[in-house]
């Protein structure tokens, strides 16, 4: 009786014991669910606003006029003969991917222990669903600059999509890793030290600023150009403004740095997220 019944079961849970015991397989198995969680962060962020959607269009677009007046009429910071206002929402569509990214997945924890206590199912899904549900995100906004950009060519001003613009999606992929790594990492150390959740706000702020998202990389004196390379979503922003604008050539090499970059960042996210899930109900 009891082996009739144990032939039953579809799937059988296993406790995670070592440190890369990792079973990523799950999050195929587990596809419906992500995408009933990638509607739901699309659909309910905004769902209780007056310009709902708009929100995706309004707010990269007023970022980027406060940007070209402060720093392109007020500071006079070069754009490297690009209109500013394409460069400055090239840089704003990169880095609210990458941030909103990094943001929304490193309270993971935290804001579903709710869940996490009831039911199992693989916790990579939630920060996966986010990373995608911005995607839609990005793509909305992505579109708005590409409007701007037919409508400067349509102007008279020069521009010419890169040879390269098919690493686009590369680009894409790389601020993806990027986020969803060090989004995970803050979220299994918050579960245990909770200051971080506070400093990752202004953290991100800051890292905006040591990014060339309102100034080229060329206005950096060539001693401090170093420091610049070790961040990752340096080469990320000059290389989307080069396959979109044509402003500069690709640097490859800082390109294939950054990528295996957040390649690594990725998978001591997921290894430390996994590690973590064990036992967080403890802590949080």
């Amino acid at each position: 009786m009891q082996s009739s019944q144990e032939n039953k079961w579809t799937s059988i849970l296993n406790p995670k014991t070592g440190w890369f015991d990792l079973n990523l397989r799950e999050l195929f198995r587990y596809r419906d669910l992500v995408t009933l969680f990638v509607r739901r962060d699309f659909v309910a962020y905004y769902k209780q606003t007056v310009l709902g959607p708009a929100w995706f269009i309004l707010q990269p677009l007023f970022t980027t006029v406060v940007f070209t007046v402060i720093f392109g009429k007020i500071a006079s910071l070069p754009t490297d003969g690009t209109p500013a206002m394409l460069f400055y929402m090239s840089g704003v569509v990169c880095w609210n991917y990458f941030a909103d990214c990094l943001n929304k997945t490193s309270n993971t924890f935290v804001s579903n222990a709710g869940i996490f206590g009831k039911v199992y199912f693989p916790r990579l899904v939630v920060p996966v669903s986010v990373v995608i549900s911005n995607l839609v995100t990005f793509a909305i906004q992505f579109t708005l600059f590409l409007l701007f950009i037919f409508y400067f060519r349509f102007e008279g001003v020069r521009l010419a999509f890169s040879p390269f613009v098919f690493f686009l999606p590369l680009l894409l992929l790389q601020m993806a890793m990027l986020g969803l790594g060090m989004g995970i990492i803050i979220s299994s150390l918050t579960t245990r030290y909770r200051d971080l959740s506070f400093a990752v706000g202004f953290g991100v702020q800051l890292w905006m600023f040591a990014t060339p998202v309102v100034y080229p990389l060329s206005s950096v004196p060539g001693k401090a150009k170093w420091f610049y390379y070790l961040n990752p979503m340096t080469s990320v922003i000059e290389s989307f403004r080069a396959v979109m604008l044509g402003s500069s050539p690709v640097d490859f090499i800082n390109f294939f740095w950054s990528m295996g970059f957040a390649l690594v960042i990725l998978f001591a996210g997921i290894v430390l997220f996994s590690r973590v899930e064990k036992n967080f109900m403890d802590t949080v």
